[in-house]
C-alpha cells in the first residue's frame, strides 16, 4: 500500500506525467501477473545507491564512534530497500529510449503520479513510498539522515538527466532474503494510461505488442512514438 510521507519531497499535482522505459519481456512479465518489479537498491549500476555524500558520512562517522551498529545498519539496509524507477517528463525521452531499450525494441509505459498511487494500493503486504530524487554534488553537498529513506533519494549531479521518481520499500521487518529484487501487487488498468512503441521497431514487433496486449485482455491506448512522425519539408 502506498503511504504519504510529508517529509519525502514530490510533485504536488498528481496529473504529473511519469514514463516507464522497458523491454518486452519485462512489459509482458507485468501485464501476466500484475505485479510490479522492484529492483534491490545494492544492484544498481550506480555504487552510490543508498550511500551518503561525504559531508554526511564524516557526521555520521562522529556518531558512530559511540555506537558502531549506527553505521552497520545503513550498508547492510542497502539489501533490504527495493526500488521501482519512473521518470517524470511532459515528453518521450529520446535518452531514455537509447539507455533503458536496445535492438531499437521495446517500449514506453506512460502514467502520472496519481495513477502510480492508485495502482500501488492493491498490494496490501507491504508498504510503498515515493519521492523524488535530489541531485546534489557528493563532495559538498549534505544529504540529511532524519528520514531512513533520505539515502535512496539523492544521487549526483552526473545523473540529472534522468529526473527520477522512485517507489520504494523496506522489507526489513519481513525477514525476506532478496535475490535481485521484489514483486509487488499493482492495479494494471490504473498504472498504465498510455502505451508507446519504440520509435525505430519494425512494423512487426509493433503488431506482435499490440496483439500481446489483447491477447492479455487489455485495452492500453497505444500511441504513434512522437520520435517516428515524418520528416515535413
Amino acid at each position: 500500500m502506498y503511504i504519504l510521507d510529508k517529509n519525502i519531497k514530490l510533485p504536488e499535482d498528481p496529473e504529473t506525467i511519469i514514463w516507464k522505459y522497458l523491454d518486452l519481456s519485462k512489459f509482458v512479465d507485468l501485464l501476466l501477473y500484475q505485479k510490479l518489479f522492484m529492483s534491490r537498491s545494492d544492484k544498481f549500476e550506480d555504487q552510490y545507491e543508498g550511500t551518503f555524500s561525504e559531508p554526511t558520512y564524516e557526521e555520521i562517522k562522529k556518531l558512530a564512534v559511540d555506537n558502531p551498529n549506527f553505521l552497520d545498519f545503513y550498508k547492510t539496509r542497502r539489501k533490504n530497500v527495493v526500488i521501482s524507477s519512473w521518470h517524470i517528463n511532459e515528453y518521450e525521452s529520446f535518452a531514455m529510449w537509447q539507455i533503458f531499450t536496445q535492438k531499437n525494441e521495446g517500449l514506453a509505459i506512460q502514467s502520472t503520479l496519481g495513477r502510480l498511487q492508485k495502482a500501488l494500493a492493491k498490494d496490501t503486504e507491504f508498504e510503498q513510498f515515493i519521492g523524488e530524487v535530489n541531485y546534489i554534488d557528493y563532495k559538498k553537498e549534505y544529504i540529511p539522515f532524519e528520514n531512513e529513506f533520505f539515502p535512496f533519494l539523492f544521487k549526483r549531479k552526473s545523473f540529472q538527466y534522468e529526473r527520477e521518481i522512485r517507489v520504494i520499500t523496506d522489507v526489513t521487518k519481513h525477514h525476506l532474503e532478496i535475490d535481485n529484487g521484489l514483486k509487488i501487487d499493482v492495479t494494471i488498468e490504473d498504472l498504465i494510461e498510455k502505451i508507446y512503441i519504440h520509435p525505430k521497431s519494425e512494423n512487426w514487433y509493433k503488431k506482435l505488442v499490440i496483439d500481446l496486449i489483447c491477447r492479455l485482455g487489455f485495452d492500453f491506448t497505444t500511441e504513434k512514438s512522437d520520435l517516428e512522425s515524418d520528416i515535413l519539408i
